[in-house]
């Protein structure tokens, strides 16, 4: 097979949402690598960060009269089928009586952080899962209540919920709608049969775009499809079918994300058969071909994995740089603190990462003793703030002015950089990064390749050097 071209989705290699293929760069420094939604990653959590320690920095965030926006996640983490790819904490059952439960005990979650926090103002809100609509429509508008109850919701904000296409029909969606979402996300991955039958995850292309227009007549300001490249099974003719449909569906933003084949660490994968995962350079080719059609269709690179319309406010944001990079991906309301609510939720509070115990039992007991749920989390040094701050720079803007760092944290920057400074200067000469006078910038090249890039600033990474935990970068 001969090598995927290196193609580029605009005239100008440097204009926004710029992104070239280059298979050899992609082939010497796609190996594994940290996704960073987070800095230090969630892999470096520590016990010792309890729920005492999650109670101060709520109490703290708005210590000396600044207030920081705060967003909430909340987590379902019930299906009632099994997708053989996902690596999401998720609990498989049918039984919907387990759902009612599981709301008593979120809503003994929330009343704590609000005990805490006061009714604070709202500007976001995301639900995942699992599936989120498993809830049904009551026990969701429970929910929404209690949380507007306890809370100070921004009537601007952005409030998003993940659904399955398969498992919520157009009056679902409307019910969404009417409590208040106006964001949504849909799961696709493929629609070739022969991928669905292998992931066990059948859905046609008249649900998903049923569950889209359900969602455009219901006020529903954006819509993302999430895709998936290096499944079992696939085909580059086949992906070409299923990007041919999905932008016929015209999301407004689409994530393509990486298949991890990770069955030693995640059961459901075990189900997958290797000899029908593609080869690595069909792979790439998968990717290739959904960058080239996606720009064609006029979607811009917004960085890992993410793709959106111009005037979507995904791109809006990274244009006037207020993107940031979180658990949920990717965010355009600007830096903000998050509680994260539900098992295995993952908050962020100032200066701190607290991450929920994992199951349920575990979770109903800690609010039965009427603590947080905190099973692990991390408080910031002044060196893992500054990290942080360079990460983020690089992952959601491609740019780096040392002198914001320098200002804002009290350093000199090629001083207190020095190494990762020789490491960014061997990347440019692979053409990664570009090196100028007080700026760090990715070219389009090295785009695909950005948290290569971010690696360089992962100091308990190259302490480590175990990098086989993670993803591949590509």
């Amino acid at each position: 097979m001969s090598a995927a071209p290196s193609i580029s989705t605009v005239p100008d290699a440097f204009q926004e949402g710029a992104v070239v293929v280059d298979p050899d760069l992609i082939r010497k420094h796609g190996g594994n690598g940290p996704r960073y939604t987070s800095y230090p990653t969630a892999d470096r959590f520590v016990e010792a960060f309890d729920d005492v320690a999650y109670r101060h920095w709520l109490a703290n965030r708005n210590v000396g009269g600044f207030s920081r926006p705060l967003g909430l996640y909340v987590h379902v983490p019930f299906c009632d089928t099994l997708c053989f790819y996902c690596a999401c904490n998720k609990i498989i059952t049918k039984d919907r009586a387990r759902a009612a439960k599981y709301v008593d005990y979120l809503e003994r979650e929330i009343r704590l952080v609000a005990g805490v926090t006061g009714k604070a103002r709202i500007s976001s809100m995301h639900w995942g899962g699992g599936t989120p609509t498993f809830l049904g429509r009551e026990l969701t508008e429970r929910l929404v209540g209690t949380l507007r109850d306890a809370f100070d919701f921004d009537p601007a904000g952005e409030w998003a919920i993940e659904v399955d296409p398969r498992r919520v029909e157009a009056t679902g969606i409307a019910h969404l709608g009417q409590v208040g979402f106006n964001r949504i996300s849909m799961g696709v991955q493929d629609f070739d049969p022969q991928v669905q039958q292998a992931v066990h995850r059948i859905q046609s292309v008249a649900q998903t775009r049923e569950a889209i227009d359900a969602a455009r007549r219901n006020g529903f300001t954006s819509v993302n499809l999430d895709l998936i490249y290096g499944l079992p099974k696939q085909t580059v003719a086949g992906f070409m079918r299923t990007l041919d449909r999905v932008i016929e569906c015209d999301p407004d933003r689409v994530a393509l994300y990486s298949y991890a084949h990770l069955p030693a660490m995640f059961m459901p994968q075990r189900r997958i058969l290797e000899a029908d995962l593609p080869s690595p350079e069909v792979k790439l080719e998968l990717l290739t071909t959904a960058i080239r059609r996606l720009g064609e269709a006029g979607y811009r690179y917004i960085g890992m994995d993410h793709f959106a319309k111009p005037n979507d406010p995904l791109a809006v944001a990274q244009r006037q740089g207020r993107l940031t990079r979180d658990f949920q991906g990717y965010s355009c309301g600007g830096d903000s603190d998050v509680v994260g609510l539900g098992v295995s939720a993952i908050g962020k509070v100032g200066p701190a990462y607290a991450q929920n115990v994992k199951g349920l039992e575990e979770y109903y007991s800690a609010l039965d003793a009427g603590r947080f749920p905190t099973l692990r989390g991390i408080q910031l040094s002044p060196d893992d703030l500054v990290r942080r701050a360079a990460i983020q720079a690089l992952a959601c803007h491609f740019s780096l002015a040392k002198e914001s760092l320098e200002i804002a944290y009290l350093i000199e920057f090629d001083t207190y950089f020095a190494r990762e400074m020789e490491s960014l200067r061997e990347l440019e000469a692979d053409g990664l990064v570009e090196l100028e006078d007080g700026w760090i910038h990715v070219t389009p090249a090295g785009r695909l390749l950005v948290r290569v890039v971010c690696a360089v600033f992962d100091r308990y990474l190259r302490e480590t050097q175990q990098r086989t935990r993670y993803s591949r970068v590509v």
